[in-house]
């Protein structure tokens, strides 16, 4: 057959032309949607610049801000905080007590001390042990006595250094000072008891004692000592 000629009526080839010219048209829309999907927002607009003092405009801003409360500890909010204080060294007199009493009992202390439940004695270093005898007999005149019923250890030691520094002022050699028996403490023991084993032996207050024992039962038996005092 041969070629058709120029002026025959092809519908088909244009309906072909027009489908593929809207194909192209929508490939070109759907990149340019898909562009737009993909570039970054632009970049904000830069805010303008308060007239007023930054100062001020902090103040503004805060100004419905109610304050926090003051921290009861001392804490400083958003602050630094407070210096730590060196702490106060406190003098524990029951440890002292205790500690001066192991000392005497591994041998560490001048004195010579003897006790039991009942009974205390004590000689200080280089006395002749027959003034230890004769207090223990009753053969010294008691001079002054200080009755510690009511104190506690705390109130009981400084009364007793006053006492005993007294005493050796005014000359006075052999002097009685009540413990009690401790019935009226925690679990019925003599704690002044076992204090003053310690302080007569130690410090000021064992510096001016001679001896010290348990007094006889006519002058307190086991709740009162009887100390033989240096002269002053």
């Amino acid at each position: 057959m041969g070629k058709k000629s120029k002026g025959f009526n092809t519908p088909f080839e244009e309906l072909e032309a027009l489908r593929k010219a809207l194909i192209e048209k929508e490939r070109a829309e759907n990149a340019q949607k898909l562009a737009a999907k993909r570039a970054p927002p632009p970049p904000p607009s830069p805010a303008a610049k308060p007239d007023k003092p930054e100062e001020e405009v902090f103040a503004d801003e805060m100004r419905d801000v109610a304050p926090l409360e003051a921290d009861p500890r001392g804490r400083v909010i958003g602050g630094a905080a407070p210096p730590v204080s060196a702490p106060r060294r406190r003098l524990n007199d029951d440890a002292e007590a205790y500690a001066e009493l192991a000392d005497l009992v591994e041998g560490a202390g001048n004195f010579d001390i003897t006790a039991t439940d009942e009974y205390i004695e004590g000689l200080g270093p280089g006395i002749d042990k027959k003034l230890l005898r004769k207090l223990r007999a009753g053969d010294y005149a008691l001079q002054a006595h200080l009755d510690l019923h009511g104190f506690t250890a705390e109130q009981a030691r400084p009364e007793v250094e006053k006492f005993l520094i007294a005493a050796r002022k005014e000359s006075r050699r052999c002097v009685l000072i009540i413990h009690g028996r401790g019935h009226n403490s925690k679990e019925g023991i003599p704690i002044l008891k076992e204090r003053l084993k310690v302080w007569l032996t130690r410090g000021r207050i064992g510096h001016g004692v001679l001896a010290f024992c348990t007094a006889r039962p006519t002058d307190g038996g086991a709740g009162a000592v009887y100390v033989l005092l240096r002269k002053f």
